[in-house]
């Protein structure tokens, strides 16, 4: 949909949306730019189901408290940089207000992979019972964000087709008593803020379909999950590339004991995402025409794929897309791109292998401070990782201490969080 159909179809109360000029200019907030952030919704089988789009606006008034004001400027920017970019083709949920129901801005969005949240703090009268109804009526689907129940939320209950629950805040015994009071609805149930992987077994239990949290990338404690049987090779593989001069006939051996990686391996080379002339179908090949430094990076990116794709799609592309952010905002910083791009990866391969961070980052042969920055500390090769992750979450106070400790510009890292997504999301397609 263009910004000109957009107006007509969505009448002049949605139309202000198209304008951040005009937003800041009716708010009296300054508005110079918006970012969105996406947290992953998984289903019971660790599965991508979809993301919720969290908003973060430009500028000095980044904090305000203004609901309003952000969910105008998150639907403006889904309509400006395409909803299509942000949700890779999967559902996408959307925080909205009291405003954005009942004046209309929130059909700018298309209903086909649109889920309209519903805050909890939103005053549930029976204009907004309605217009709920009229959304719902025109193919919305309605999610009810952190649900409480109440006598005045029964009609919604009644439309929605996701309830979340915290996780964190609700006791056991109230997450049953809620789950046993919406399971007629036949409504997916989410549970929000999952943690750790005991907590989602226990979830799942309980009766929720669907999940959102980070669990899914911290390592399982579990003496019954056992590491990848190629885990070592992996390892042994990225010590190997990360050695200059790489060593072709060490890399080459260690390749082909896993057919998957080194059929990864040539796909990526092959593929639109890197313009090398003429077929490759060797791994020799491959290493002498794209030299040392891609080969390193096509080899960072299949054992992504051979590890995380058939394990979790939402692990192997948030596994790409810090690989993907850490090189590009690695200038900003100042540092190693490629050094910054094992960063990334090597921050997730405690999830993706089942193995601890110490003892990766023994078997790699980075430089002290890499190893230190890996393991937590707070040093400036950790920069572009910590920004990173408090922007996953949402933790806005934690990116804007970033940007100030660094004297990082902020919408410079937003473009590379969104080009990183777009290249992650087309890398995962061609690896997984």
């Amino acid at each position: 949909m263009n910004l000109k159909s957009l107006e007509t179809s969505a009448g002049p109360i949605a139309s202000g949306v198209t304008s951040r000029a005009a937003l800041g200019a009716t708010s009296g907030v300054a508005v110079s730019a918006s970012h969105i952030a996406r947290q992953p919704i998984l289903d019971a089988k660790g599965g991508l189901f979809g993301y919720e789009l969290l908003f973060r606006s430009g500028g000095e008034d980044r904090f305000f408290d203004d609901g309003n004001l952000a969910t105008r400027i998150m639907l403006d920017s889904t309509v400006v940089f395409g909803v299509d970019q942000l949700s890779s083709g999967y559902p996408v949920f959307v925080n909205c207000t009291r405003e954005s129901l009942l004046g209309g801005l929130v059909q700018v969005l298309n209903p086909q992979n649109a889920v309209l949240e519903i805050l909890e703090n939103i005053v549930l009268d029976e204009r907004m019972i309605q217009a709920c109804r009229d959304l719902h009526a025109k193919g919305y689907r309605l999610a009810l964000d952190d649900f409480v129940w109440s006598p005045a939320i029964a009609p919604l209950v009644e439309l929605a087709d996701f309830i979340k629950i915290d996780a964190l805040s609700e006791s056991a015994d109230e997450r049953r008593r809620l789950v046993g009071m919406v399971r007629h609805t036949g409504a997916q149930l989410i549970a929000e803020r999952v943690e750790t992987q005991e907590v989602f077994e226990t979830l799942k239990a309980e009766g929720f379909t669907l999940f959102q949290g980070y669990y899914f990338c911290r390592p399982v404690r579990s003496s019954l999950v056992r590491s990848p049987s190629n885990m070592q090779v992996y390892l042994e593989l990225l010590a190997v590339v990360q050695r200059s001069p790489v060593d072709i006939h060490a890399a080459s051996h260690l390749l082909r004991r896993d057919a998957s990686l080194a059929y990864r391996l040539l796909r990526l080379v092959n593929s639109p995402l890197y313009a090398v002339r003429g077929e490759i179908s060797s791994l020799e090949q491959a290493l002498l025409i794209v030299g040392e430094e891609l080969f390193r990076h096509l080899v960072v990116l299949a054992i992504s794929g051979a590890a995380a794709g058939s394990q979790n799609s939402a692990l192997l592309r948030l596994a790409l897309h810090r690989t993907r952010f850490c090189e590009l905002a690695s200038k900003l910083w100042q540092l190693d791109s490629d050094e910054q791009g094992l960063v990334g990866l090597v921050s997730l391969l405690p999830a993706i292998l089942k193995a601890k961070m110490e003892s990766i980052a023994e078997i790699l042969p980075m430089r002290p401070a890499i190893r230190e920055a890996l393991l937590g500390a707070d040093v400036i090769e950790r920069g572009p990782l910590s920004w990173l992750e408090c922007f996953e979450s949402g933790d806005w106070e934690g990116c804007a201490s970033v940007e100030e400790k660094f004297g990082i510009p902020e919408p410079e890292l937003a473009r590379f969080y969104n080009e990183a997504i777009q290249w992650a999301d087309e890398a995962a397609g061609r690896i997984g």
